[in-house]
């Protein structure tokens, strides 16, 4: 089955009839360009003239859907027009149908028609002036001109605005798309930035907790239940403390304390480790440092004793601080395993925030055994920031 034609369009539709009956009421009032002496009047029956006429109005039909065949049939149908008495309707028709091919045709389509019609104008004019040797014969020249270059020249300046214009819709499209990216990449950043605090902060004192009730609960001794009480009270408090700074921050509320622990206070972390039980010795060698680098450092050294808390054996826990040049080390060693399995649940995240943080600033983590002993180790450039 041969392929059905798309419809034409109702604008084309409009195009075609209303040059059709302007042709047919020029044709009914006797008005043409040329009369019965002309010598190019090969045809001179006035129903010849109609032919044209109603070729070039079908290839209307066509100008959106089929652009190059409408001008090949047009051009052929306002050639057989010039050797009748002519009608004018066909040759603006004709013009329309040169403005549709280059507005609607192929891209070589349109950046052809405009030098072809340009080489014909030149020719146009140039031959009929040196064969005749009459400077009238230019007018001929002006008159292929108007009704092939125009038109052909007046749709390469419209199609040119028009897919600047689509140039430009497509760049606004596409800034809308990554602006959208990028928002939702800040969001998905920041959800798992407030995830990681959330984590460092609060985990060590659950962890705490979990491990003297434990304990309160399994031993019989009130001394021993007292003290894990105590305990246990301490680290609720201290863990209340910091979820009220972090939902401060996420209120932006300017009164609520910033959540941005320092260095200065691993001390004051070591003290409340060995209060949990831990065996933990400190070794920080190190000056100032940017505050991001301080931050993930404090995070570090915080996760590592909360997962000794939970899983390192009988024996000493050692942090160690170096900075090294354009680095700071960070190593927490503890003993590897415990016999009866670890004091608390795990969920392996505090490994991974970990991981991000050091990514983050473009430095190194590793962990894992050494041994007897459980082994973190990071490595954080200085580079981040400026020094806090």
């Amino acid at each position: 089955m041969a392929p059905r034609l798309p419809r034409p369009h109702r604008d084309d539709v409009r195009i075609a009839v209303g040059g059709l009956s302007g042709g047919l009421l020029l044709w009914a009032l006797g008005l043409s360009p040329r009369v019965l002496s002309d010598p190019v009047v090969l045809w001179p029956a006035w129903w010849v003239l109609l032919v044209p006429l109603v070729v070039t109005a079908g290839c209307e039909l066509l100008r959106r859907t089929r652009p190059k065949a409408a001008l090949l049939i047009g051009t052929a149908a306002v050639c057989a027009d010039t050797v009748t008495r002519g009608n004018v309707a066909t040759v603006v028709m004709f013009t329309d149908l040169m403005y549709a091919a280059v507005l609607y045709g192929t891209p070589a389509s349109a950046r052809r028609l405009p030098w072809i019609t340009g080489l014909l104008t030149v020719i146009g004019g140039v031959l009929p002036l040196a064969l005749w040797r009459d400077p009238r014969g230019l007018l001929i020249g002006v008159g292929v001109g108007v009704v092939t270059l125009a038109p052909a020249a007046t749709g390469w300046v419209v199609r040119d605005h028009r897919d600047a214009a689509e140039a430009a819709r497509l760049r606004a499209e596409q800034t809308a798309l990554l602006a959208e990216m990028d928002r939702a990449q800040a969001v998905v950043d920041e959800r798992a930035r407030v995830a990681r605090e959330l984590h460092d902060m609060v985990a060590n004192h659950l962890s705490a907790i979990a491990i003297h009730s434990t304990a309160a609960l399994s031993l019989g001794d009130p001394e021993t239940s007292r003290e894990a009480l105590g305990v246990i009270r301490e680290n609720s408090v201290a863990g209340l403390a910091e979820m009220r700074q972090l939902i401060g921050i996420l209120r932006a509320d300017e009164r609520a304390p910033a959540a941005t622990p320092t260095l200065d206070g691993l001390g004051a972390m070591v003290e409340n480790a060995r209060t949990n039980g831990l065996d933990v010795t400190l070794d920080a060698r190190c000056g100032q440092v940017p505050a991001p680098v301080e931050l993930a450092a404090y995070r570090i050294v915080q996760e590592s004793l909360t997962n000794a808390l939970k899983h390192a054996g009988p024996g000493r826990v050692t942090v160690c601080l170096t900075q090294d040049g354009d680095a700071l080390a960070v190593r927490v060693t503890s003993p590897y395993g415990r016999p009866d399995g670890p004091r608390a649940p795990g969920s392996g995240s505090g490994l991974v925030g970990m991981r991000e943080r050091a990514a983050l600033l473009g430095g190194t983590f590793d962990a894992g055994p050494d041994g007897a002993r459980w082994s973190v180790h990071a490595v954080l450039p200085l580079t981040q920031g400026d020094p806090s």
